[in-house]
């Protein structure tokens, strides 16, 4: 079972993941932020660095379908390979981040890898509106997070919409999460699990 959390920067991905792995005792995967040597270059200068963190995070979200395969254990992983490609890759093209060039090196990696990796049984998407989004950006403290723009989150909000409109890889559960806290709210947790529970019927 494979279970995946969508979601923009700063809509609760991460913690999510960690509730939900502790509920269902699956094994949480997490998005390499600590160890990734290009998120403060890239949020410094992102023209520069664009490429190289979008390649990063490719190598790395592969690599963790591939021990997912290779391991058949209960996961839930923060963030899909899909978004890379889908969300963050063509909005780093259309402000002029990425020249195209690079943005069809990185296509063309993404459909090769694409082709060895199954989707998930579940998408679970994080709908977050920009204030939510700035305020949790806020409240975690990241330095490297301090110079994203309200436009930047706004740019990504659109694409998330449209791709989780389109998305017809496998089941998706869509969680409106701008009036809940399910960190402090043990009744908000449970509304979610509730709604993953019911997600989950008829999945093997």
């Amino acid at each position: 079972m494979h279970i995946a959390i969508a979601g923009n920067i700063g809509a609760g991905k991460t913690t999510l993941t960690k509730l939900l792995s502790k509920h269902y005792k699956f094994e949480g995967h997490y998005e390499d932020v600590v160890k990734n040597p290009y998120l403060d270059d890239f949020y410094d200068e992102m023209e520069r660095w664009s490429f190289n963190l979008q390649i990063y995070f490719l190598n790395s979200r592969f690599r963790q379908i591939m021990d997912f395969i290779k391991n058949g254990k209960k996961i839930i992983q923060d963030r899909t390979i899909y978004e890379d490609a889908f969300i963050f890759a063509p909005n780093l093209k259309a402000m002029g981040l990425m020249t195209n060039r690079d943005f069809e090196n990185y296509k063309s990696i993404f459909d090769l890898m694409e082709s060895f990796v199954k989707a998930p049984d579940l998408l679970i998407y994080l709908r977050s509106g920009i204030p939510n989004l700035v305020d949790q950006i806020h409240k975690r403290g990241r330095d490297y997070e301090n110079s994203i723009s309200i436009d930047y989150l706004s740019r990504l909000n659109e694409r998330y919409e449209a791709w989780t409109q389109t998305y017809n890889k496998g089941k998706i559960l869509v969680i409106d999460v701008d009036d809940l806290d399910f960190v402090k709210n043990k009744e908000d947790l449970k509304l979610i699990i509730s709604k993953v529970d019911n997600s989950l019927k008829g999945l093997n």
